[in-house]
């Protein structure tokens, strides 16, 4: 088997320049998961930064610590799971396309 290092190497800058395309692109995917009918908000990027929490005027007048912490458990995962919906819709053909089998799931550093 005859392997050509340029190839290789032409085809490591192709990935990383996609990879790059796709970090661009999760940088732009937004979504908000919430808890408790919208007492609690949080928004979330599709590199999985929480971009922001907001709470209701009803939470800050609950005394019931455990449920608000609840609550913002509850969002966070909520925000979670749309934020990888929303990355293997945008996404996830791209990745299949670029030899990946497991779709964004075997690009190290992806969290899908």
């Amino acid at each position: 088997m005859n392997i050509n290092p340029f190839d290789i190497l032409k085809n490591a800058q192709k990935i990383q320049e996609q990879m790059g395309s796709i970090q661009e692109k999760l940088g732009r995917i937004s979504v908000t998961g919430s808890a408790g009918g919208g007492m609690v908000e949080i928004d979330m990027s599709g590199r999985m930064e929480v971009i922001a929490v907001r709470l209701s005027p009803e939470t800050m007048n609950a005394n019931d610590r455990e449920m608000l912490q609840d609550l913002i458990a509850a969002a966070f995962t909520d925000a979670s799971e749309k934020a990888r919906e929303r990355i293997t819709q945008e996404l996830g053909s791209l990745a299949g396309a670029q030899g990946f089998p497991n779709g964004l799931s075997g690009i190290p550093g992806f969290p899908v």
